[in-house]
């Protein structure tokens, strides 16, 4: 039960603790879980995955032996968890929305106990938050646009998605958005954010992404992708580029994908299905595993926040070839930690370009021009140990007492 003589650290998220549900956002929680300070009960609001709690009752379980007080409010497979839906009435954010409300005077009678601190990660949730007579610390973890591609619902109902946004900005505590231009855009739509928002990225477990040396026993190209197949992702380039590399290395390479999205919904899987190593969903540790038997990772989305998966494979030591955002461009340095491809509007020429770029990355690698630890150099900033430290602090300062 909780310690009264400590205060509580709030996670409101649509994820079961226990579960396996993937994405940036269930990363950076499931760190948070992990390395949570001593001085701190926790308590996490959020969905059973497993189907076999009892529904709006406040239990205690562990991860990893770290205790924390959890409230499930909604019975959610992984499955459909991962993926997005296609109608306001399969919508997990809105069911979500609307289990919170339901749920108002049990939780509002579980966190008035002790001074609190709440986090969230998506808008949707800090009108809540705000009903309940607290401030939050809130999170922003992409910036996306209307007119680009994405699987969500917001993509049609964007208004709201403003309107969120409007209400979360005004309402939050503190925000933190994951990348500069994150960041950029939103004090320009409202200048009074310069005093409550600031940069912080995600952060990489560090002791479980460590860097390895790559193994080359049979001369194959092992490229890995551990992130959910979405459509902003871009797949159908992702997988047109693994394709040319298969006739330039003929046939001497692997695709290895973690995760449980369909990527059969994307005709162009069948052109790499006969070299693909579908792993599912995997532990951070399963994660690590498939990094270090890689050589490369790869990026193509047309937008991100700053994804965790690219942390990892540069934590494991392992260089990737992407198509160009700016947040990635001090991390992915040429020669040294892969390649940065522009977007062209000819998609012919990104693909080549793209493509030339491993070539040149397993080169480099084969001729042990690169070197993983120094790889693994670049992420220092992002580990763990300096990330949760500051995160923390301003938890501490923007405690609320009820």
């Amino acid at each position: 039960m909780l310690e009264a003589s400590k205060p509580t650290f709030c996670l409101i998220h649509p994820m079961d603790p226990r579960g396996s549900k993937l994405g940036g956002i269930e990363t950076h929680i499931r760190n948070i879980l992990k390395y949570y300070p001593d001085d701190f009960n926790l308590t996490f609001i959020g969905v059973d995955e497993i189907g076999d709690l009892p529904l709006g009752q406040i239990i205690q379980i562990s991860y990893l032996n770290r205790p924390i007080t959890f409230l499930p409010l909604l019975a959610i497979p992984t499955q459909k968890l991962n993926k997005a839906g296609q109608s306001l009435s399969e919508s997990t954010t809105l069911l979500f929305t609307m289990a919170l409300f339901k749920h108002y005077f049990l939780i509002r009678r579980l966190l008035k106990r002790v001074p609190v601190s709440i986090e969230i990660q998506r808008f949707e949730f800090a009108s809540f938050v705000r009903a309940l007579g607290f401030k939050s610390i809130q999170w922003v973890h992409g910036e996306g646009k209307p007119d680009q591609r994405m699987d969500s619902l917001l993509k049609k109902y964007w208004f709201t998605h403003r309107i969120n946004e409007y209400l979360a900005v005004h309402f939050s505590d503190y925000i933190y958005c994951v990348n500069q231009a994150a960041q950029s855009r939103l004090q320009i739509l409202f200048p009074h954010l310069h005093d409550k928002c600031e940069v912080m990225h995600v952060a990489v477990d560090t002791d479980v992404f460590s860097p390895h040396s790559f193994d080359l026993p049979d001369d194959i190209l092992r490229i890995c992708f551990a992130d959910r197949l979405d459509e902003f992702k871009d797949p159908p380039l992702m997988f047109r580029v693994l394709s040319k590399l298969h006739k330039a290395l003929e046939g001497k390479i692997e695709f290895h994908y973690v995760g449980d999205s369909s990527a059969d919904r994307y005709p162009e899987f069948q052109l790499i299905r006969d070299f693909t190593i579908l792993h599912g969903l995997q532990s951070a540790q399963g994660v690590a595993r498939v990094a270090r038997q890689a050589h490369c990772g790869i990026l193509t989305s047309y937008f991100e926040g700053l994804p965790c998966y690219l942390l990892e494979m540069l934590a494991t030591g392992r260089p990737v070839c992407a198509i160009r955002l700016p947040q990635y461009d001090s991390l992915i340095n040429s020669g040294l930690s892969g390649y940065l491809i522009n977007r062209t509007e000819d998609v012919e020429i990104c693909e080549n370009e793209l493509m030339h770029a491993f070539l040149i990355t397993w080169s480099q690698i084969k001729s042990q021009a690169i070197d993983p630890y120094k790889i693994n150099q670049l992420i220092q900033n992002y580990s763990i140990s300096r990330q949760m430290s500051r995160l923390f602090d301003k938890h501490r300062r923007h405690m609320i007492t009820q």
